[in-house]
């Protein structure tokens, strides 16, 4: 049963006496991808902004829009490949589960 309001879909095989709710592999994917890019953010901005600082080369040639730049696709790169991953695992993992059950 799919509601168009939600993006819950409650699965065919109950758990527990109750039905379980199943999330699509895209939500899963956007979750795991935003708690990778906050690791990824904080993993780039702090040898960014730390070599900006200390090292000349840095400091002469890296203005705000470089270092911004730096941070951001790193962030980005982070989110997309962790996302990726988790949708196709989540994929996978359904391909077995409906193979089992035919």
């Amino acid at each position: 049963m799919v509601d168009a309001n939600s993006l819950l879909i409650c699965s065919s095989s109950p758990g527990k006496g109750e039905d379980r709710i199943k999330l699509y592999p895209l939500d899963e994917g956007v979750r795991a991808g935003v708690k990778v890019v906050s690791i990824a953010c904080v993993a780039t901005v702090v040898p960014t902004l730390v070599a900006v600082r200390v090292l000349p080369w840095a400091k002469a040639n890296l203005n705000y829009t470089a270092q911004a730049l730096i941070i951001s696709a790193a962030s980005i790169a982070a989110y997309f490949i962790t996302a990726d991953k988790t949708i196709l695992e989540c994929a996978r993992r359904n391909t077995h589960y409906n193979d089992k059950s035919a």
